[in-house]
């Protein structure tokens, strides 16, 4: 964000290419490919909103939310790369796991996942939301095991099962000194420390959101699409921009911190 913000208020800096886009006009459009861009990074997230809708299956879909609670998303702040792997990593194994069970689903569903790291009161939100197929190819791979119209799995069974591969994997990740801790973090680097940090998250319960969409999985990624290729600072977020800062619109979260997705 804070990069962000600073190419918002400097655009000079930002090293301009200069390119054409076809149009049915005839007329050229100018870009500057900046992946901060709003404007630019619109036709991609076009692109990549017909790709996903191209492989989309004739069967319901459900959309499908993992938050990590603010204590870990905290110190995934720090540690950006490793954590949100395990965050995809964590969430797909879930997914998959509960839904091969046979006393859920009992089939190999197919799943769409992208990384969002912040909400919608522009604070750092790591969740990753996903597009999950009511339903799944059998075991034997033979025939097609679809979900009731209104229930995949059961969110508390995902919760419980996130939330020990997540915590699972965090220690595992410091035991392997994989982790960085810096400021108000910093004696989080003492493993001791690090599991009486995560103690109490054995004993909460995580955010899972579930429910197969009104409008179909195409609203699902027209919605995921503007955040795949454009950044947090719109536009329309926009007050004021000069060399002293960066102003812009946030809106404020009605949900409790650690559960909107």
């Amino acid at each position: 964000m804070e990069k962000l913000a600073e190419e918002v208020a400097s655009p000079r800096r930002i090293p301009i290419t200069y390119f054409a886009h076809n149009a049915t006009n005839g007329e050229l459009t100018i870009s500057c490919r900046n992946r901060h861009c709003p404007k630019c990074q619109g036709s991609q997230a076009l692109a990549w909103m017909e790709d996903r809708q191209a492989e989309l299956l004739e069967v319901p879909y459900f959309h499908v939310v993992f938050t990590l609670p603010a204590e870990i998303g905290a110190i995934a702040y720090q540690n950006k790369a490793v954590i949100y792997a395990l965050l995809f990593k964590a969430a797909s194994e879930t997914m998959l796991t509960i839904a091969a069970d046979p006393k859920h689903l009992g089939a190999k569903i197919g799943i769409t996942a992208v990384l969002h790291t912040w909400g919608s009161a522009m604070t750092h939100h790591p969740h990753v939301h996903m597009i999950v197929t009511g339903g799944g190819v059998s075991p034997d791979g033979s025939r097609w095991i679809a979900s009731t119209p209104n229930y995949l799995v059961p969110v508390e069974v995902l919760s419980a099962l996130f939330r020990g591969r997540m915590l699972g994997m965090l220690i595992q990740a410091h035991a392997a000194d994989r982790l960085q801790f810096f400021g108000d973090h910093q004696h989080l680097a003492d493993r001791a420390a690090f599991k009486a940090y995560l103690a109490p998250l054995w004993k909460t319960d995580w955010f899972v959101y579930a429910k197969r969409p009104f409008a179909g999985p195409q609203q699902v990624l027209a919605y995921l699409s503007r955040y795949t290729h454009r950044v947090a600072i719109s536009n329309s977020r926009l007050i004021s921009a000069d060399a002293s800062g960066v102003t812009f619109r946030t809106i404020a979260s009605k949900a409790p911190a650690g559960t909107r997705p």
